[in-house]
């Protein structure tokens, strides 16, 4: 392979910066050539709904079913598709098991799951056992004994199962997957990551009124890592976690839980019922993991302080560094300046990944889901391994359990080889791009 040089990397970045483009039409067109992949829906709320919209971009998809608890949101999901000039889904509705009529009855290759937490993984099996393909939202599960049931039974009835992890197929984020699968950060050594995001007004309570939304159950009860994947879901394939390498403990601490009281004081007064509950959740929970190989990530939990988004992603190897807030990185032998920063934009439209060869930006997220979805889509059209496996699923979402216990343990946790020692001899499989 030819080393990356500063000369070279000059030489070559201009022509590499003109491969965004225009989105395809072909993109939005139907495959005529092939049967549509039959999809279903359960969970019709912001998060399902736009799935719903996001799936009638992508060729050749047919949505058959749509679920959710709640009549209203179900018919109004209906709606979309018959605007959009598509059949109009059946739509089921009713209780907390529904979801097994639509699953039973409705022919399908695939179904979207976007309901509570807690509810992932009872839908998932189902959807499984009846030989089809979950794209399960995350957390995928939210114990390790669930996690292990996913591994299981994907196994045992053959049935790929993914999380849609859409912060892995970030145009950045796969960029950089590029350039460490080229060695340019040589060994790589130590990764941070986090989900900085305060969603105390709008996930957990009312913006207006300060009532507990559905998730604010999580905070009261437990004390852990409650939303890992986001951070986490890119940097597994850095790290080649389980293709080689595989995450051997964690140990995680937590702050006290400060800053939810202190949002209900300033925002609605302390005669607020909120402003005194006690709250299990510490406000930053830090988890550091080790590997078989010597490497360490660190994670950060940071959900309930006022501050602006980030994932604070942070690679380092024995030849550079990227650093995603600034956004920055520094490579031995490329980088004009010693020891000094460089712009990031360069690299990323240089190493830009196959899988963003046009401009989505005006789709969900940027773009980052049309690219997961329609990766998806094309697995199940094949009837082949999901771009996100079962085991990466698993690894993702036990760091939820795992940290709670460490945490309340005050002392590191084993963490599952979900491979069953496969991960020895599996070789790298995440977003591989040909054209490198």
């Amino acid at each position: 392979m030819k080393p990356v040089t500063r000369r070279n990397f000059i030489r070559t970045g201009a022509a590499a910066a003109l491969g965004i483009s225009a989105v395809p039409a072909a993109a939005f067109a139907a495959d005529v050539d092939a049967q549509p992949v039959k999809v279903g829906v359960v969970g019709m709320g912001n998060r399902g709904t736009s799935h719903v919209n996001c799936l009638l971009t992508i060729g050749g998809v047919e949505i058959v079913a749509l679920c959710d608890l709640f009549e209203n949101r179900a018919v109004n999901a209906a709606e979309i598709c018959v605007k959009a000039g598509r059949k109009r889904p059946s739509v089921y509705h009713g209780d907390m098991n529904t979801y097994r009529q639509m699953l039973d009855k409705e022919p399908m290759d695939a179904v979207i799951i976007a309901t509570y937490w807690d509810s992932h993984t009872p839908i998932a099996l189902h959807a499984l056992k009846n030989g089809i393909y979950p794209g399960i939202e995350v957390p995928a599960a939210l114990t390790v004994d669930d996690t292990w049931n996913l591994v299981e039974t994907s196994e045992n009835t053959g049935v790929p199962c993914m999380m849609l992890e859409n912060w892995s197929f970030r145009q950045d984020n796969l960029a950089l997957l590029n350039m460490v699968r080229l060695g340019m950060f040589g060994e790589i050594v130590h990764c941070h990551c986090a989900h900085s995001h305060d969603c105390i007004d709008h996930w957990f309570f009312d913006s207006k009124t300060g009532e507990q939304r559905w998730g604010a159950e999580y905070l009261l009860r437990y004390n852990r890592d409650q939303y890992p994947t986001h951070s986490v879901g890119p940097v597994i394939s850095w790290l080649d976690i389980n293709r080689g390498d595989i995450f051997t403990e964690i140990t995680s601490t937590a702050t006290a839980s400060k800053g939810i009281n202190a949002y209900f004081k300033r925002r609605f007064g302390d005669s607020h019922p909120n402003a005194n509950l006690k709250y299990s959740q510490g406000d930053i929970v830090t988890s550091v993991l080790k590997t078989k190989m010597g490497k360490t990530l660190v994670i950060n939990y940071d959900m309930q302080l006022p501050r602006p988004y980030s994932n604070r992603w942070m690679l380092q190897g024995t030849k550079g560094v990227y650093f995603e807030e600034k956004p920055a990185i520094y490579l031995v032998d490329v980088s004009p300046e010693y020891h000094q920063w460089e712009p990031w934009k360069p690299y990323e439209q240089k190493f830009n990944h196959k899988w963003w060869q046009g401009d989505y930006s005006a789709l969900s997220h940027g773009g980052t889901d049309y690219v997961m979805l329609s990766q998806f889509i094309s697995a199940v059209r094949a009837k082949g391994q999901t771009p996100v496996d079962v085991y990466d699923s698993a690894v993702m979402t036990a760091i939820v359990e795992l940290s709670g216990i460490s945490i309340a343990n005050n002392a590191p946790v084993a963490f599952p080889d979900f491979t069953k020692g496969k991960w020895q001899s599996n070789k790298p499989y995440f977003a591989m791009d040909r054209t490198l």
